[in-house]
This record gives structure tokens, C-alpha cells and sequence, in this order.
């Protein structure tokens, strides 16, 4: 977002790649990473092949990386890339606003991905409607990097006011228990 901000172009317009420019000129690769395609951004015989996943079915696990940290960061980045495009515009703008909410206040040291899935998800139905474009494309595009988040995610829960008739029989229960406490 930092690039795309500071170059003023759109989701659409950028090239999502991570560090472009700072491999060699003898090195076979693009960038450090690819937000667009995890795993495509180098492939080279000295430094081998972007190991970055950009689907769960391909998460790492092991005591590398601090258990793959920034190997696994390629499924999240997916996720944001196919969100960013899918709405359009300037990803500070939407995006931006979700991913920092989330960050600084809507998780725990001990989250997961499912955690940061959720919360962006909720995130973006609290400040852009629940159930509208921002928050269904959001789940879609965590759906589509292998963290398909349950369907009451997305849809308003409506909730039946009490009738007046289930306040009285509430209250008249409660007369009965202290009456007879």
C-alpha cells in the first residue's frame, strides 16, 4: 500500500510485487516476493525457487521461520491482492482502513490465520455494511486462498424483538422463584 500510495496508482495498476529492483542483475527473478502470485517472484540456481504457498493446501509448517512466519505471508498477501482488485480504487482507501483496524486492535499475540480471516471479514461488515460488496468480496477472497469463513459471516442475523406477552410470563416467572426463595 506504501508503494502504491506513495506512486498513486490503483489496485488495479500495480505490479504487487515486493522489493522489485533489488535482486541482481544475474539473478532470475522479479522481486523478494509476489502479492499477486506467491511463489513466482524468483526462481534461480543459487537461490532456488520462491517458496512462498498462496493457498493453505500449501502452508508450511516447522521450526524455519519461526514456524513460517514469512514463508506462510504469501497466503495472506494472496488474499489481499484478489480483495484489492476485486473492489477497485486506491487499497488505502477500503483495504487499508480494514488491515490496520484489524492489526492494532482486533487480534491477540496468539492469532491464527482463521483469527485475522474472521476479523477483517467483521471488520468490514462494522464499517461498511454487513452483508455488502466490501465484506462478501473480502470472505471471497479468503474463501479463494483456502479459509472459507462460515456463511453467518456475511448475513445480517436477524433477531425477533420479545413479544410482550414472553416479557410477562419472563417476569412472572421470576416473581414465582423469589416468592418462593
Amino acid at each position: 500500500m506504501v508503494k502504491q500510495y506513495t506512486l498513486g496508482i490503483t489496485a488495479l495498476q500495480s505490479d504487487w510485487l515486493i522489493g522489485a529492483g533489488l535482486l541482481g542483475p544475474t539473478v532470475r527473478g522479479m522481486a523478494i516476493r509476489s502479492m499477486k502470485a506467491p511463489g513466482t517472484a524468483y526462481d534461480d540456481p543459487l537461490l532456488g525457487k520462491d517458496p512462498q504457498p498462496d493457498h493453505m493446501r500449501g502452508y508450511v509448517t516447522g521450526s524455519d521461520d519461526a514456524g513460517g512466519v514469512h514463508i506462510n505471508s504469501g497466503i495472506p498477501n494472496r488474499a489481499f491482492y484478489l480483495a484489492a482488485v476485486a473492489l477497485g480504487g486506491f487499497t488505502w482507501v477500503v483495504l487499508g482502513r480494514i488491515w490496520y483496524r484489524v492489526l492494532t486492535a482486533k487480534l491477540s499475540p496468539t492469532a491464527q490465520f482463521n483469527d485475522f480471516a474472521l476479523a477483517t471479514v467483521a471488520t468490514a461488515g462494522e464499517l461498511y455494511g454487513i452483508g455488502g460488496q466490501v465484506q462478501t468480496t473480502i470472505a471471497d477472497a479468503w474463501s479463494a486462498v483456502g479459509l472459507p469463513l462460515p456463511p453467518r459471516v456475511t448475513k445480517r442475523v436477524a433477531v425477533k424483538p420479545p413479544r410482550p406477552a414472553d416479557r410477562v410470563r419472563r417476569l412472572r416467572g421470576q416473581w414465582r422463584e423469589r416468592k418462593a426463595a
